[in-house]
């Protein structure tokens, strides 16, 4: 009964329009004032507590790494590295659109970042060489999705925060390795279904570039492509934690935009830092109220209840993770991935802990989902940007993205169902 009161009354505060924070605060403060006796005093202690962990500082610096990167030229040098290599394959602009992201997801953490960063720049060029603005916005929409599943990513380390507190639960280190093999498979994925429609349909493509012209797009984007090798080997070689990271990468990020590439004045950088902030203030009020959400229920033992209720029905894996599958994709529909997150990993993890699911893999489930859902209406995140960049509606966005996202969807189910594809990577470098 509890259960229902609170889950009921945070659906009609969202169904108002009422921001997700806000909706998560209320309800909480709602159910405490009215029907527990916790005391006031507990309240304000857990909200402190709740953000008081060392992982959630890097999800700041990682906005500010991603904000650097994105206005100071490292997207576009990138993107010329990209084309050099596979700009003369069929659809050689949207294989490196595709080939873009994957590389600037691997340095920003960030979906919306990738498809601002990329986006503006693959876009123009690729309708002014004859490409259809449906393909184009099709492959840098979902394309960019992979900046939440190729590490670092912001939606890796909010599942870590919100399953922090239970038996089992994974490190940021060990879900950003495991999320190397599934991001570079989705890149193919997608890149796949580029390079067929644009042979089916006769797309244009570039002149191949000579030895030169690729070693020359390479030096150039050296500075940036080397942040990935400090990030993911600082942290896989110890030197370094997955938050101290996130900070060596938003220094760096500092140091190359406005010194090595000088694409960003110093009067540029204070509108970058209020950017981040805002961004950064905007993600902790959420976590904050999610945190107390998920005080809630712990406290009336709701998770607990759920999974032996679960259990109870003689649901197995497979069944399990299929009905998590439906209950993400339909959170989606009307949610942003940091609010899904947060909101349901406590309630799901312990349920796919009692069924023996391993909670890297489940993680990694669980951020593809974020992807899918990312590119999909109402509330799609990408939808949205993409649609600034093209100037096109929600409605005809959608139905250009429709290709990729069924690949998506098919790249879920391989994830979902083969759990080694996910956890491999991290066992053999001896993180589980």
């Amino acid at each position: 009964m509890n259960a229902a009161i609170i889950f009921g009354l945070l659906l009609v505060l969202m169904l108002t329009g009422m921001p997700i924070s806000i909706s998560l605060g209320l309800t909480v403060l709602t159910f405490l004032f009215t029907m527990t006796h916790v005391p006031i005093e507990a309240v304000a202690l857990k909200l402190f507590t709740g953000i008081e962990k060392f992982e959630i500082m890097a999800i700041p610096f990682f906005i500010l790494a991603g904000n650097f990167l994105t206005h100071g030229g490292v997207a576009r040098r990138m993107i010329n590295f990209a084309t050099a290599m596979v700009g003369h394959w069929h659809g050689g602009l949207g294989l490196a659109g595709v080939m873009g992201c994957a590389l600037f997801a691997a340095v920003s953490g960030s979906s919306p970042a990738t498809v601002v960063a990329i986006g503006s720049i693959v876009l123009p060029a690729m309708v002014a060489q004859g490409f259809p603005k449906q393909f184009g916005a099709g492959v840098i929409t979902t394309s960019g999705a992979l900046g939440i599943l190729i590490p670092p990513s912001i939606v890796m380390v909010m599942y870590c925060v919100a399953t922090s507190g239970t038996a089992n639960s994974a490190s940021v280190g060990q879900l950003f390795m495991a999320g190397v093999i599934p991001g570079l498979m989705l890149a193919f994925v997608l890149g796949g279904v580029t390079w067929y429609r644009a042979r089916k349909f006769g797309y244009p493509r570039l002149p191949k570039a000579s030895l030169g012209e690729r070693f020359k797009a390479f030096r150039e984007a050296i500075w940036g492509l080397s942040l990935i090798v400090i990030v993911i080997g600082g942290i896989y070689s110890g030197v370094f934690t997955p938050t101290e990271a996130a900070a060596m990468s938003a220094v760096y990020a500092f140091i190359i935009a406005v010194f090595v590439y000088k694409d960003m004045p110093l009067r540029g950088v204070p509108k970058v830092l209020l950017s981040s902030a805002s961004m950064s203030a905007m993600l902790l009020y959420i976590i904050t109220n999610a945190v107390l959400f998920s005080f809630v229920l712990t406290s009336e033992n709701i998770p607990q209840a759920i999974a032996d209720w679960i259990v109870n029905q003689g649901l197995g894996v497979i069944a399990f993770l299929l009905v998590t599958n439906i209950l993400l994709l339909m959170a989606g529909n009307f949610m942003e991935p940091s609010s899904i997150v947060l909101i349901m990993a406590p309630i799901l993890f312990p349920v796919a802990m009692k069924l023996g699911i391993d909670p890297v893999h489940f993680g990694i489930m669980m951020v593809v989902n974020m992807e899918v859902g990312m590119c999909h209406p109402p509330v799609g995140l990408n939808l949205y940007v993409a649609s600034g960049i093209t100037k096109m509606g929600i409605t005809e966005l959608t139905v250009a993205v429709w290709p990729w996202l069924l690949a998506m969807l098919g790249f879920l189910v391989l994830i979902t169902y083969v759990p080694i594809i996910s956890t491999w990577l991290p066992r053999a470098l001896g993180m589980m």
